[in-house]
């Protein structure tokens, strides 16, 4: 009797011990919730949006894109959410859409006010989910699948966040991190004052800033971090889509999260599955002594669905974009592709042309070992700031919102010698050297950065779609106007002029969500000005210690914004600062007003809402008429297979080509055009790597552009951590008739062994 009481209680008394453990925690004082959803959208046809390259156009995945979410509640107050977009930037037509579907489900729980939508800025995700006509020319207009895909994710991510919200904490670290981005515009830096740019050491913000979720019960549940680069390490050719270095730094660190402290312990050995590690050991893995309880779904699901353990979330990590506007991933510098000498520093030209001066990544000439080296650097770091983070988040949940009309702002600014002067914003306008690109995707003709005149052809042929007046050119001064787009409204408008500006709160960390791309120092004056206003006066609630980030390109699109000085020398973010010299201090102004309100707990005033344009949205992309394959050949058969008999050794490249059908006809919206299996036992096939890997490329294409025939190239790079033995690639898709129904095929290459 006695032992069998001994035997009941251990139980018990371990629970309680357990229990008690926690107690020894920081008082939890949020509800935390995390989720994520595939938005990777049509991954051919559809031209990428980012780099306004006619020719770049999908053809295939290179990893899938993400909508990451996270919800942060008081138990009995207000709340937030933040999504972070695998996408080039936000849409106001996607919020606009994703925002009514929210009140549809919960009410006014998520609105306008309390909701943040962020995007990445990869260069290598399908365009046209815009609604303005200049972000939209490069797509042929309006792109319904893409759109759908974002709404639909950021929804789903939403939901998920939504209900997993359980009792958790949040901890704040910041470090910085050196090595991931350069400034691509140190001639308009320069022109900062000197007393300025002498209080920083870089000119180019390093500081990475990360949020740690730890939830009650599970533990670590997720991270969001905010760094400035660019998503440009895949270049202006790339037809793959692709997260980019951000992207790439969120699988890794999920990928590395789930091998090392996610998922439940199981106490059944029978059930453990030796399933080959997806990743890199970038991080030194821990020994894993977990028992699995894998449940494997069907062979089309994602591998990181099949291989979830069930009972707990899994874990989500996004790397949010900030003040990037001038900030370059790639970091060895920009080269001439003739002479391989430095561009020239003022215009970025060789030879006196923009079109050969590239930015060249730390995996030059690769640009997939570019994407991979900033992105592991990124991961590094966040997974360096996550295992050290300490300070915890305490006090309020709130937020400020407004609508402001960027296109004529009153701007109160200061007079040198004291007093102040009333200025103005314009309505939009696009200089010469926006046509010039940037060192990271340059632009083509004679167009070139730093240029303040124009020349005479460019402005006939731009006065034929629109002669700005004198009004619009002296405001706009010294831009040299290319395109005049907020005067612009056929079909619709060209571009916006009503902008959100938004305010969030989660205790001391405050983020401020800007529509655009804000330079490096323009982001330290709007951060400075918000910080100086929420920490002064006789308020005490923030006190020294208060975390202001930038979320940059969130909840719609509006280009650019430099500092005033940084404006006069035009270079490619000057000229696209949509509303002329004094936009940054609009900005400011705005934001001290919502600073002002936040800790004054008053309300703003809505604003002037912005147009919903969908009704008016025009598609050119034609549709897909049918798919077809050669007499005798069926969708899915293998066109190039492996060698017989083929064994392959880490770090070769395995290739099998299949017949295959247009990838728009169906999306395969977390699920994947491509697998990596292994053998188990006799005849088992578990799946071991899918197109959310950074390892394995689906490549979409078809021998011309109006043919019904097409082909799928998977590319295996095997990585040094796979597991040794027998595996096979296998292809899913969806082949559409001449009539429109659509059946789904897959197929199977012969098996070969990696030793």
């Amino acid at each position: 009797m006695m032992g069998r009481s001994i035997r009941i209680m251990l139980p018990i008394f371990l629970l309680l011990l357990v229990e008690n453990g926690r107690g020894v925690k920081s008082a939890s004082n949020y509800l935390i919730g995390l989720g994520s959803y595939d938005i990777t959208g049509p991954a051919a046809d559809v031209n990428m949006m980012g780099y306004a390259n006619m020719d770049q156009t999908a053809s295939g995945i290179h990893f899938r894109l993400r909508a990451r979410a996270f919800v942060v509640a008081e138990p009995q107050g207000k709340r937030i959410v933040f999504v972070n977009l695998d996408a080039c930037m936000a849409s106001q037509l996607v919020t606009i859409k994703v925002l009514e579907r929210l009140k549809a489900r919960y009410g006014d729980l998520y609105t306008e006010n309390n909701v943040a939508i962020s995007g990445i800025h990869t260069h290598a995700g399908p365009g046209g989910y815009l609604q303005y006509v200049v972000y939209l020319v490069t797509s042929l207009g309006f792109v319904r699948q893409s759109f759908d895909a974002l709404v639909d994710g950021i929804e789903q991510s939403i939901i998920q966040a939504h209900d997993n919200l359980r009792t958790g904490s949040i901890y704040v670290n910041k470090g910085e991190l050196l090595d991931a981005g350069v400034n691509r515009s140190p001639s308009a830096y320069l022109n900062n004052p000197a007393a300025e740019r002498s209080k920083y050491k870089y000119d180019v913000d390093k500081d990475m800033t990360l949020l740690k979720f730890v939830d009650d019960e599970w533990g670590p549940v997720g991270s969001f971090n905010w760094f400035a680069t660019h998503g440009t390490s895949m270049s202006r050719t790339n037809s793959l889509i692709s997260g980019d270095n951000k992207g790439a730094s969120a699988r890794f660190m999920e990928d590395w999260f789930e091998q090392t402290n996610g998922g439940s312990i199981s106490t059944d050995v029978s059930k453990i599955n030796k399933i080959p590690r997806r990743i890199s050991s970038i991080i030194p893995l821990a020994k894993d002594t977990r028992k699995s309880t894998i449940k494997f779904t069907s062979l089309a699901k994602r591998v990181r669905s099949a291989l979830r353990q069930t009972e707990m979330p899994a874990f989500v990590s996004a790397f949010c974009q900030t003040n990037c506007g001038d900030v370059s991933p790639n970091v060895l510098g920009a080269f001439c592709l003739d002479t391989g000498l430095p561009c020239d520093f003022n215009h970025s030209t060789c030879g006196g042309k923009n079109e050969l001066c590239y930015g060249r990544g730390p995996g030059y000439p690769d640009e997939f070992e570019s994407t991979r080296i900033i992105g592991e650097r990124q991961f590094r770091k966040a997974v360096e700031l996550f295992n050290a983070a300490s300070e915890q988040l305490n006090g309020k949940i709130d937020y400020r919102h407004t609508f402001v009309d960027f296109s004529k702002l009153d701007v109160t600014i200061p007079k040198e010698g004291g007093g102040t002067n009333v200025v103005k914003t314009c309505p939009a306008a696009m200089g010469f050297a926006f046509a010039a690109g940037t060192t990271d995707g340059p632009g083509a003709f004679d167009f070139k950065q730093g240029d303040d005149s124009g020349n005479a052809f460019w402005r006939l042929v731009r006065n034929v779609l629109k002669t700005p007046g004198k009004e619009q050119n002296d405001c706009q001064h010294p831009k040299p106007i290319l395109l005049d787009t907020g005067e612009m409204k056929q079909p619709y408008d060209w571009a916006p002029s009503i902008l959100p500006v938004q305010i969030l709160r989660i205790g001391q960390l405050v983020i401020l969500s800007v529509p655009g791309e804000f330079t490096t120092m323009a982001g330290r004056r709007l951060r400075d000005a918000v910080k100086t206003v929420l920490t002064s006066g006789d308020t005490k609630e923030f006190g020294s210690n208060v975390h202001v980030v930038i979320a940059g390109l969130t909840n719609t699109y509006s280009q650019y914004v430099t500092t005033f000085e940084e404006y006069q020398i035009q270079r490619y973010e000057g000229a696209s600062t949509l509303y002329g010299p004094h936009t940054l201090s609009g900005y400011i102004q705005e934001f001290k007003k919502l600073a002002a309100a936040l800790i004054s707990g008053q309300s703003v005033e809505s604003g002037p809402q912005p147009p919903d344009l969908l009704n008016k949205q025009i598609s050119l992309l034609t549709p897909v008429v049918m798919d077809a394959t050669p007499l005798g050949v069926n969708f899915g058969d293998v066109s190039l297979d492996v060698p017989k008999n083929s064994t392959f050794k880490r770090g070769d490249n395995v290739t099998v080509v299949f017949w295959s059908a247009c990838p728009r006809n169906d999306l395969m919206t977390e699920g994947t055009f491509a697998l990596v299996e292994i053998l188990k036992g006799k005849d088992s096939w578990r799946p071991a790597y899918d197109d959310d890997d950074f390892c394995l490329r689906f490549i979409w294409s078809r021998p011309a552009k109006l043919s019904t025939r097409s082909h799928a190239t998977i590319q295996w790079i095997i990585p040094q951590t796979a597991a040794s033995g027998v595996y096979r690639i296998r292809h899913f898709g969806a082949a559409k008739s001449l009539l429109g129904s659509i059946k789904h095929f897959t197929g199977a290459s012969s098996g070969f062994v990696v030793a």
